[in-house]
């Protein structure tokens, strides 16, 4: 799970190499955009994310596919009220009957418009490129009360009268306060969310954080005017879902938490402040409830069969039931799409799939998980990306006129597209043949047991690969299994998946399903762990592979204002208990931007300490943050003499409908010996080095006589030593290098596609050290849904003359790092014993003196 504020990151890439590639609603000026965006923010999903009531409680209209379909309860067909140009969210419905407000999610912003059920026409009623959520109207219409960006970029509760399909006198009704409070994924500014009116339209109750650290807020009311005074009468920690909604006698709020529990349900409290119970059970997520303003029933949404649906509740009995859209009658021609992907045996086969329709929207099949990019180019892209995974033949309803579809499988074989022409309600059919990526015969290659032809393969090994870090279900719009879990890693040709199970806040939503040994739902081709990452905001976190007996609890340190708000346990510490149960440690997603110990910004990172003490076994050199930045700090630490092989991993939130990945977007590459996919070998590879970390590019390297994570020894004076490099890659490549102890050894030259190269010759090697080779881009390229495509081995080792590694310069960089990190643990109110500072500070002491003897 992600540490570091990537909103600062990506504002701070001024440069002219990343400005193509934009976060999604960048205006927003909060930090951890991937939470909110995933749990407060209206997301593509094919089933219903939304609903609101009639006024007379017989049917309900929803958002479905990115648009507002209308559906009596007695029915089960469901009729489609609006069809872009954007995707539509978030409706309600006015008292009167005649008007649906809702959000349009278009160029880039949000804003609201307002539906004429008597014409079907649709006004916008705000402007200014904000991101604007949540509308309500007031019991009488008059007025539309809703979550705006518009102050300072942050969310903060605006009002304004409703009449005739046009909105005036917009006032914001909530300050701006700042927070002096600790937080960390949340802003310090608070926020104000979710108004819902009271039944007399007087006043309104909403989730604000204000005086907490932790969480989106506890519930608050105050009278519907500006400058009035809100008081909070009820706390707990939410998460952005709470989403409370005033039962039509005014006496009760119901709304979505997880309190106690690892899943959000249905639960209620006094409207004037009190305790709270349950309404509804279950190990999955019901979300968004509305009352019926007869009071009989509360319509909500729930992931329980994994894609989003729509369930009513009867008030009192409790009992449930699906209003499911079983037609759908649609506003524009529509057409019938079936898409069949083949591998190159001519079998059906899981992948990525990405379908745009003749208007520029997504479209998947009706049952499909649908995932949205978390980036976009505006001067290339209406929308971000979207896909979904296929298990080989899919059938989407798109509508008349020209379909494109592009399919992909990994790294390993080349991306695939097609157009075609769908005619009013016509059907049509498409094949995609996939082709594996392949290697000159002179290369001495051959295929692996798939038939694909891996990098480096040979009759004594060959190359799976594996996403180090993911998560399989972390408070996202979708319920994830394992069974679903491996369905998304055979999409995308992952030989190995790493469910990190973590704390979301108090909860651990994947804590049933951690085990020893591979899940039941492994495939002999596709191996799930359930594994564990350590999970502190201030040393840095850990990924912890194949613990062997139990999952470590505490589960993460240094959280204030909890019984966990002590640095000790330290990173180090962790590391000792995981090796104690056979695990390999790693430091996941390390660095957005290069650390520099003389910049007065925070730095508590305890990566370099935990490398001199040995606890250490790789480092996710492409994860979620900016490669070339880790990758820097990698250099140093191999400078000082450190072996640290790569790995990588996507910090996928798998269950996420807009995410950063997908799963294996990030991936390493390993060296294993002939056979069945096998936990042990993979790992082992690992630890020796015997990879390669990619993105999208394929790599291979060799030095005189040793491949990747070998040691060459030679004998002292410059010898002239043989290497060899190839690059395969689904997207064209800008700079190919060899480097040797941090520094460019060999530019080697791209032409053509820039997709492929082979190459060999000398360098000259005059001191120990190490040499890698890496492939990256100036810029972002799709469909590699990253910063910008990157690969790199791992070091081969040069020993020359038994001469040590050292750099005086590099490890003088470290001292200056612990030094820091020293006065933060000197400084540091939080802990529990004097005992364990003075752990911790020997813990820093001990490292800085194995860096400061490469200063003398």
């Amino acid at each position: 799970m992600r540490i570091r504020t990537l909103i600062i990151f990506m504002l701070a890439l001024t440069s002219t190499a990343f400005a193509d590639r934009q976060p999604v609603l960048k205006q927003i000026a909060l930090p951890h955009p991937y939470y909110y965006r995933e749990m407060y923010l209206p997301q593509l999903t094919t089933g219903p994310s939304a609903v609101a009531w009639s006024p007379d409680s017989k049917e309900v209209v929803f958002s479905m596919a990115g648009s507002l379909w209308r559906q009596r309860l007695d029915s089960s067909t469901a009729v489609q009220l609006t069809a872009g140009p954007g995707y539509d969210y978030q409706p309600d419905w006015s008292r009167d009957g005649r008007w649906i407000v809702y959000v349009t999610y278009y160029k880039n912003a949000i804003e609201l418009h307002a539906l004429d059920l008597q014409n079907g026409q649709s006004k916008q009623l705000t402007s200014g490129g904000n991101v604007n959520v949540e509308p309500r109207f007031s019991p009488d219409g008059k007025r539309i009360a809703f979550v705006s960006t518009a102050h300072n970029g942050r969310f903060h509760i605006f009002a304004g009268d409703f009449s005739d399909g046009t909105l005036s006198n917009v006032q914001r009704l909530t300050g701006e306060t700042r927070s002096s409070l600790p937080r960390y994924y949340y802003s310090q500014f608070d926020t104000e969310i979710s108004p819902t009116w009271s039944p007399d339209g007087s006043e309104l109750a909403f989730i604000c954080n204000r005086g907490h650290i932790y969480g989106s807020g506890g519930f608050w009311r105050m009278k519907a005017q500006p400058g009035a005074e809100a008081h909070e009468i009820y706390y707990e920690e939410t998460t952005w879902k709470a989403r409370p909604d005033w039962s039509p006698d005014g006496t009760r709020l119901v709304y979505s938490s997880y309190l106690g529990r690892q899943w959000n349900q249905l639960w209620v409290i006094p409207a004037a402040g009190g305790d709270a119970f349950p309404l509804t059970y279950g190990e999955y997520d019901n979300t968004a409830p509305r009352w019926s303003p007869d009071g009989r029933h509360i319509a909500f949404i729930s992931n329980r069969g994994g894609n989003t649906s729509l369930w009513i509740q009867d008030m009192p009995g409790g009992a449930q039931r699906q209003l499911a859209s079983k037609q759908r009658r649609y506003l524009k021609p529509m057409g019938r799409l079936s898409i069949t992907v083949l591998n190159e045996s001519g079998k059906p086969t899981a992948a990525r799939v990405f379908v745009l329709g003749s208007d520029q929207r997504a479209y998947s099949p009706d049952n499909a998980w649908m995932h949205a990019d978390d980036s976009l180019d505006p001067a290339k892209q209406a929308f971000e990306a979207h896909y979904f995974h296929t298990l080989g033949h899919s059938d989407v309803t798109v509508p008349a006129g020209s379909v494109s579809v592009e399919v992909m499988k990994g790294f390993e074989y080349r991306v695939e597209k097609q157009d075609v022409t769908m005619a009013p309600n016509g059907q049509g059919g498409m094949t995609v043949h996939l082709h594996a990526i392949k290697w000159t015969d002179t290369t001495g290659n051959t295929p692996t047991k798939s038939g694909v032809a891996r990098s480096q393969s040979t009759n004594n090994s060959h190359w799976i690969s594996a996403d180090l870090h993911v998560h399989m279900n972390y408070a996202g719009l979708y319920r994830n299994t394992p069974q679903h879990l491996v369905q998304q890693g055979e999409a995308e040709n992952l030989d190995i998946i790493e469910d990190l199970v973590v704390n979301k806040e108090v909860r651990i939503p994947d804590i049933a399903y951690f085990r020893i040994g591979p899940d039941p739902a492994s495939k002999p081709d596709m191996l799930l762990m359930q594994s564990q990452e350590f999970h502190t905001s201030y040393w840095g976190h850990l990924g912890l592979l194949n613990l062997t007996r139990n999952f470590l609890i505490p589960g993460y340190a240094a959280y204030p204002n909890t019984a966990a708000a002590s640095l000790y346990p330290a990173n180090a510490d962790i590391a000792d208990l995981a090796h104690a149960q056979g695990a390999l440690v790693g430091y996941v997603h390390p660095f957005d931007t290069f650390p520099d110990p003389a910049d007065p910004a925070p730095l508590t990172d305890e990566l370099p300490v935990d490398v001199a003490l040995g606890k250490v076994d790789y480092m996710e050199i492409l994860g979620f943050s900016d490669h070339k930045s880790t990758a820097e700090v990698w250099y140093k630490l191999l400078n000082c003499g450190f072996h640290i092989p790569t790995g990588a991993g996507t910090d996928a939130m798998a269950n996420f409908a807009s995410l950063r990945g997908p799963v294996g977007l990030n991936r390493v590459y390993a060296q294993v010996p002939p056979g069945p996919t096998d936990i042990h070998r993979f790992l082992s590879s690992l630890r020796h080095g015997h990879t390669f970390a990619t993105n999208g590019p394929l790599l291979r390297f060799s030095l005189g006589d040793q491949s990747l994570g070998g040691e060459l020894k030679l004998a002292a004076g410059t010898s002239q030593v043989h290497f060899t490099a190839a690059l395969r890659s689904i997207v064209p490549v800008d700079h190919l290098q060899v480097l040797c102890n941090g520094k460019v050894a060999r530019e080697i030259p791209l032409s053509g596609k820039r997709e492929a190269a082979d190459a060999q010759g000398t360098l000259p090697i005059s001191q120990s050290g190490w040499c890698i080779l890496r492939a990256w881009n100036e810029k972002a390229e799709l469909p590699v849904l990253d910063l910008y495509p990157y690969a790199t081995t791992s070091p081969i080792y040069i020993s020359l003359g038994g001469e040590p590694v050292r750099s005086a310069k590099d490890a003088a960089y470290f001292v200056a790092w612990i030094d820091r990190l020293s006065q933060g643990v000197n400084s540091y109110p939080g802990w529990r014993s004097a005992a364990e500072k003075q752990h911790v500070l020997k813990l820093l002491s001990d490292s800085r003196a194995i860096y400061a003897q490469q200063t003398k």
